[in-house]
């Protein structure tokens, strides 16, 4: 007699799948997490970038900086960023006046929070360092 040809897969065989599967996922989560992680942050740089470069061309008509993102032009209360994910506030670097130097600082929120703080001042300060 003939055998039939074999129809379907065994059970070692999706095991094999299935542990190849695991596998790819382990190593690439960690690092689709960290991509995410990059964009969200420079999502909170680019947002800081606007808002000095408003607090340049406010202190170019009225003699000083401000820490009133109204005054910028945003919206009163909370400035978030695209996805909420950085919010913005202002104030002056330090002991410096504020007519001489302002800082904003973009605080992480949510998803982004174990990120840190992101700021940036007037007079070019960056912190921290290695996310610029």
């Amino acid at each position: 007699m003939k055998q039939g040809a074999q129809n379907g897969m065994t059970l070692l065989e999706i095991m094999i799948v299935v542990a190849i599967i695991a596998i790819i996922a382990a190593i690439a989560y960690p690092t689709y997490s960290s991509y995410m992680k990059s964009a969200r942050r420079a999502e909170g740089k680019t947002l800081l970038l606007e808002v000095i470069q408003r607090e340049e061309r406010y202190k170019t008509e009225n003699l000083t900086y401000t820490t009133n993102l109204a005054a910028l032009g945003y919206p009163a209360g909370n400035l978030l960023s695209e996805h909420g994910d950085y919010k913005v506030t202002l104030s002056a670097c330090g002991a410096k006046a504020l007519n001489l130097c302002v800082q904003a600082t973009a605080t992480g929120q949510g998803r982004q929070a174990a990120d840190g703080n992101l700021t940036l001042a007037s007079d070019g300060t960056r912190t921290p360092a290695n996310h610029w």
